[in-house]
């Protein structure tokens, strides 16, 4: 593979250092850092400090460890005020919300994962499924089982073949031609429909938002609970919702 001159290395292990609290997040010592970041202590220590200074990083209890710092909310606000999508689709969400009573998220597609952009809560929630920012396989959503129904088969099974699949719940789909199933269904009927492989006792259909060219760019998730909606039920009275919410937002410019 040809040399990337433009590539800037110091760079990569900079953003590293801030990656490695996704893999374990919480109060990471130095050590932690440079071995999660896959750098050596002296480097991760220069950009620890670097990082500390900026505001990027922070530290932890009594002044020791590392924690990700204030300052990387200000650069999750820059990217959320300009997506003109995320714009027109979070007065929709907070609106569909409100008028199901179930929770409502909307999701931007990355390929073989999914991002939450907006999240719109319902009465019964865990912490991090209220949380934008929060990144999951596509081929375990709703959301990003709609967006991929979207793709070609051939270019869905060479994504497939390249994911690292881990369950989220004993119920969580790992077996790729089951998987592929899924993803044929949500073809055939426009929307997916997911049980229990992100959180025990729930359902999930998703709608995939289309740009102009056909590509997914994005979905609209409603989320219920199976102690009160069989999940046919839930289907049948919560997709039609979410394909009406997908296709209002779907076809405009500016969807990046």
């Amino acid at each position: 593979m040809p040399e990337d001159r433009l590539f800037v290395q110091s760079l990569q292990k900079g953003l590293a250092l801030l990656e490695a609290f996704g893999k374990r997040p919480g109060e990471l010592s130095l050590n932690e850092l440079a071995a999660l970041a896959g750098i050596d202590r002296s480097a991760a220590q220069r950009m620890a400090h670097t990082l500390l200074k900026l505001g990027y990083l922070e530290r932890g209890a009594q002044g020791r460890g590392y924690t990700p710092g204030r300052r990387i909310l200000d650069r999750s606000f820059d990217f959320l005020r300009s997506r003109p999508l995320i714009e027109r689709a979070t007065p929709l969400i907070i609106e569909l919300q409100r008028s199901t009573g179930e929770r409502v998220d909307f999701s931007l597609f990355d390929g073989q994962t999914i991002v939450y952009a907006v999240r719109r809560q319902s009465k019964r929630e865990t912490f991090y499924a209220t949380l934008a920012g929060r990144r999951l396989t596509s081929f375990s959503t709703a959301g990003g089982r709609a967006c991929l129904a979207q793709l070609p088969r051939a270019e869905v099974e060479a994504m497939l073949a390249r994911a690292d699949l881990r369950p989220a719940t004993p119920k969580t789909l790992l077996d790729p031609d089951a998987i592929l199933a899924r993803i044929e269904a949500a073809r055939r009927e426009g929307f997916a429909l997911v049980q229990e492989e992100m959180l025990l006792g729930e359902v999930v259909v998703g709608a995939a938002v289309l740009e102009r060219t056909g590509q997914p760019v994005a979905a609209v998730h409603i989320a219920g609970s199976l102690t009160e909606w069989p999940a046919d039920r839930f289907a049948a009275r919560f997709a039609p919702l979410a394909l009406e919410a997908a296709r209002a937002l779907g076809g405009g410019r500016g969807l990046g």
